[in-house]
């Protein structure tokens, strides 16, 4: 379902970003302090992270690349996630799309679906009952994973059942 990461701005990236993703499982891998952490960030960010300390900072505006000695601090941060559509399991009439945010270091934000202005309450609803929102657990960030297995196992349970969808059945 989620086809591709264009980020810019954020964090470690300074220029524009694109990463694609395949079908099947993705790992990302590669050296200590490349930037493994901060796509992870910058998918939960755009998804509606309200945490500056979730995502591993102090403040909102640390997620806007800094600068080093090479390089000029930038203006906004954005990140764009596309999602395939094409199964419909999202409820929106596209086969493509695609959830953007952006950051200013004036501290104004937008947030957008398929280039289109909209609120995070907006995004939120999009992709309920799909595990994959901000609440879902299709992103588990490090230590999370423990926390989950020294769980009770009807707290298990209750992640799994979250995770898989099947929840909303449940209520029913």
């Amino acid at each position: 379902m989620l086809k591709s990461l264009e980020i810019q701005g954020f964090k470690s990236f300074p220029e524009r970003t694109e990463i694609s993703f395949h079908k099947g499982i993705t790992a990302i891998v590669g050296p200590n302090g490349t930037g493994k952490s901060n796509i992870t960030d910058a998918i939960r960010w755009v998804l509606g992270e309200q945490s500056a300390k979730t995502l591993r900072g102090q403040r909102m505006e640390d997620v806007i690349f800094s600068g080093t000695a090479q390089r000029r601090p930038v203006s906004f941060s954005e990140v764009t996630l596309t999602l395939d559509n094409s199964k419909h399991i999202l409820p929106i009439d596209y086969e493509t799309v695609s959830i953007t945010r952006r950051y200013y270091r004036s501290g104004d934000s937008e947030y957008l679906i398929n280039k289109t202005p909209c609120r995070l309450k907006d995004i939120t609803t999009l992709l309920m009952d799909t595990g994959i929102g901000l609440d879902g657990y299709s992103i588990i960030g490090q230590g999370r994973i423990d926390d989950i297995l020294s769980n009770r196992s009807e707290d298990r349970r209750a992640i799994f059942e979250e995770a898989s969808g099947i929840v909303q059945y449940r209520a029913r």
